[in-house]
């Protein structure tokens, strides 16, 4: 596949780039360049990252990091029982336990939210970091919701850091949750309010909080180019 003139490769982390070393020099940068591709495509456009990846896997499938990688892509793709493959081998390559929320959502997109909830009580997930030990939170819930276990679930994602008023990265997506939890449990007032609170600390737009507020007050959205096409005569439109 094609790798745009202006990737040089240099532009992933230096972490990567140390383990790339141990490449020859030449198939070190070809690697490089696919795993900039997968970074770059993975949110816009999931199946051409999955195809870098693949690249990359092929190039080097004794770098952690490139099975890291692919097991992202195929994770985007949906691909979970690849993804949870790629990961275990990065871990068992690595030792780290930082893949252990990801593989546990993996096993929900496999139709096995039990061995994800397994997951969760894991002597692994003290080892996360809060950010890590907030994900398996997130997964826990949707193990229970899967399950099935809706209060369980909103019980789940009660915890300091959602009670914080701190924003950290993690903030807006651990309300939004509970918030959703809370919706489909019949706690209207009270997933408003949170949903509300995931749009305050949600400055990425990594939801659609605001769609879902939006939705609960009973405010739709009409095509601008749609109603100015309708707001024209006949005659107008036919010129």
């Amino acid at each position: 596949m094609p790798i745009p003139p202006d990737v040089t490769g240099d532009e992933i982390d230096k972490d990567v780039r140390q383990e790339l070393m141990s490449l020859p020099k030449t198939l070190a940068e070809d690697v490089a360049k696919n795993l900039v591709m997968v970074a770059k495509l993975i949110d816009e456009d999931p199946e051409q990252a999955y195809a870098y990846s693949r690249i990359a896997l092929r190039l080097a499938s004794r770098v952690a990091a490139v099975r890291e990688a692919a097991g992202f892509a195929a994770y985007a793709t949906q691909k979970y029982a690849e993804a949870l493959a790629e990961f275990r081998a990065a871990r068992r390559m690595t030792g780290s336990v930082e893949l252990w929320p990801v593989m546990a959502d993996c096993e929900r997109g496999l139709g096995r939210p039990e061995r994800a909830m397994a997951m969760a009580g894991e002597p692994e997930v003290q080892k996360l970091d809060k950010a890590g030990q907030v994900e398996m939170r997130l997964v826990a819930a949707g193990a229970r919701r899967d399950m099935g276990q809706l209060d369980a679930a909103i019980v789940t994602l009660q915890s300091p850091e959602l009670a914080s008023n701190s924003v950290q990265p993690w903030t807006a997506r651990l309300r939004y949750a509970y918030a959703d939890a809370l919706l489909e449990a019949g706690r209207e007032d009270e997933a408003r309010e949170w949903f509300a609170k995931a749009l305050e600390a949600d400055k990425e737009g990594a939801t659609d909080a605001s769609d879902r507020l939006a939705e609960m007050d009973g405010v739709e959205f009409v095509d601008a180019a749609v109603e100015d096409e309708s707001e024209l005569g006949d005659d107008e439109k036919s010129e």
